[in-house]
């Protein structure tokens, strides 16, 4: 995964609307994306985030805000002139062209004079590795093989911008993780600014710096994937990214460095404070994979330490999942790693058990 990017603004969109009819599409988003910088647009379907990056392409325009591409307003350019090139889920091929002549396509194009046409495509064909390939015609690669010709292609006209739309989506799971790596690697060489669209987490965690959560049009956070998924602003945020279990309550303690919420299992302490008022409703988030199971008692659990019974197991072979009841009849998810190749659990079904978890696993959420 790339650093956040060193040179914050490069890409600037400044209470960006589209408004198709009365429906708002995306509602005056404003981000600032530093150059170089691989950034994701994370969000369920229909939640703005293919709007927002047709209009940073040029095939929407926006009904009100800027976009500023390295200090120019690039709002109302048509997409033949900007300085961005965008690769598609499906990757667009020209399947009666082999793969030299569909990363050369673009360059020729613009009228290149040849020897650059060679030498660029040469050069993004190794970048990509696929030198061995070039006489070959797309259907004779792999997924994975013709996704990085789309992107050597897109790559080769030296875009300021390239957009990513879903760009692994159309690959199995497994040949995807192992694409992820290797797009971010080639994407590093090159040093290009990134703004890819995706509904997949894992993909948007591995490979961006930074990622935007949206929701009917609006960002309601931006972070790092350790800050969204460790410090989620809200309910949504949390619920999104990954499993949570959430706990509603009142507060009942809030000093600077530590609260406690009365909720329906008991009361739970939370490393840090929430600057709130006693008694406000609250939503203590707790992450599956940072709560402990036994069916001993703890010596060690002073606080957060609940009792269940277990009510499913799921075996997913890096973790099991145990879907637990507590007392109170609410479901709590506990994951737990499998670390040894011998199954030394002897949790099963139907088992009476303990479960907590430390004050500073917990996050309090407003809202």
């Amino acid at each position: 995964m790339a650093d956040a990017g060193t040179q914050a603004g490069y890409l600037v969109t400044e209470k960006l609307v589209k408004r198709f009819d009365e429906a708002v599409a995306v509602d005056e988003v404003s981000l600032s994306i530093g150059k170089g910088e691989i950034f994701a647009l994370l969000g369920s379907s229909g939640c703005g985030k293919s709007t927002l990056l047709r209009m940073l392409a040029g095939f929407e325009k926006p009904t009100s805000g800027r976009i500023m591409l390295g200090g120019q307003d690039v709002a109302n350019m048509p997409p033949y002139d900007r300085p961005v090139n965008m690769m598609f889920q499906s990757y667009a091929l020209f399947p009666h062209l082999n793969i030299w002549e569909n990363v050369a396509f673009g360059l020729k194009r613009e009228g290149l004079p040849k020897a650059e046409v060679q030498q660029r495509t040469d050069e993004m064909l190794a970048l990509v590795q696929l030198t061995p390939y070039a006489q070959r015609k797309p259907h004779q690669l792999s997924g994975g093989q013709q996704q990085r010709v789309a992107l050597a292609r897109s790559l080769a006209k030296r875009p300021k911008l390239l957009l990513l739309d879903e760009p692994l989506g159309a690959l199995d799971k497994k040949l995807r993780e192992q694409t992820q790596f290797e797009l971010v690697n080639i994407i590093e060489k090159v040093g290009v600014t990134v703004v890819m669209v995706t509904h997949d987490q894992e993909e948007a965690m591995t490979m961006a710096s930074r990622i935007a959560i949206m929701s009917k049009g609006r960002v309601l956070q931006v972070g790092t994937p350790e800050e969204i998924y460790e410090h989620p602003r809200n309910k949504f945020v949390a619920d999104f990214i990954g499993n949570v279990n959430l706990f509603a309550g009142k507060l009942t303690v809030d000093e600077p460095d530590r609260c406690a919420a009365t909720t329906a299992i008991g009361e739970v302490h939370v490393g840090h404070g929430v600057s709130g008022t006693l008694n406000m409703p609250v939503s203590i988030a707790v992450r599956p994979e940072k709560i402990e199971i036994s069916k001993t008692r703890p010596e060690h659990a002073a606080f957060n330490l609940f009792q269940g019974k277990v009510k499913e197991i799921g075996y997913l072979g890096s973790y099991t999942t145990y879907i637990l009841q507590a007392r109170d009849g609410s479901k709590v998810r506990v994951t737990e790693a499998n670390t040894t190749r011998q199954d030394l659990s002897d949790i099963t079904w139907e088992d009476e058990v303990y479960f907590w978890w430390d004050d500073n696993a917990a996050v309090v959420l407003r809202d």
